[in-house]
């Protein structure tokens, strides 16, 4: 079910430059270098009822994009820079498996967003693989794969709400499902998409 969203964040996808590239080149280690600092900055860990899990924030007035599992009816919990703040539900779609809620009013350090309308199938995306026992945070670049429309998927083992970004540290999509190794992603062209839906009378 999609509620209303808030005014800013429509913009944010819907005026967000769309990108047209032929053959992109892998991307560089400093370019992974500034994925994961702009990744530290931008993603929180997000706090149902029920499961928790990542997100990444999208607006700078306090909206996070993250999985619909990770949300309740009505709120969540969004842990960023040492604090637990609540945040409403504005967004929940269990078609695409994702969510937006929105914090306090604030000053949020949004992730830069980029679109792809013609699909992210066939191009080098990165994602950040959460260090275990102490270890840091390892960006990864990775081609993503065809996947049931409007879906893809990546050979990244990455947790639902995870973003995902291109070589030049936009985000592109989200990730909405584990699958075994890898895991299934939604690109941000196919919430614009279903944005403007919801929107239109």
């Amino acid at each position: 079910m999609f509620r209303p969203l808030p005014f800013a964040l429509l913009l944010c996808f819907l005026l967000a430059v769309p990108f047209r590239a032929g053959a992109e080149a892998r991307p560089s280690r400093a370019d992974l270098q500034r994925v994961l600092e702009l990744h530290a900055r931008s993603s929180v860990r997000v706090r149902g009822p029920q499961h928790a899990g990542p997100g990444i924030i999208v607006g700078a007035d306090g909206q996070v994009l993250t999985a619909v599992a990770h949300v309740g009816p009505q709120s969540a919990q969004v842990e960023h820079a040492g604090n637990a703040l609540t945040a409403r539900v504005v967004l929940s779609s269990t078609v695409l498996q994702v969510a937006v809620v929105a914090g306090p009013q604030g000053t949020w350090p949004a992730a830069p967003v980029r679109l792809v309308p013609e699909g992210l199938a066939g191009r080098w995306v990165v994602g950040v693989l959460p260090g275990r026992k102490g270890q840091r945070d390892r960006p990864r670049a990775t081609v993503a794969k065809s996947g049931p429309a409007p879906f893809f998927d990546v050979d990244l083992t990455l947790a639902p709400g995870s973003p995902l970004y291109d070589g030049d540290g936009r985000l592109v999509a989200v990730v909405v499902e584990k699958r075994g190794r890898g895991a299934r992603a939604l690109p941000l062209s196919a919430v614009k998409a279903e944005l403007a839906s919801a929107d239109a009378p």
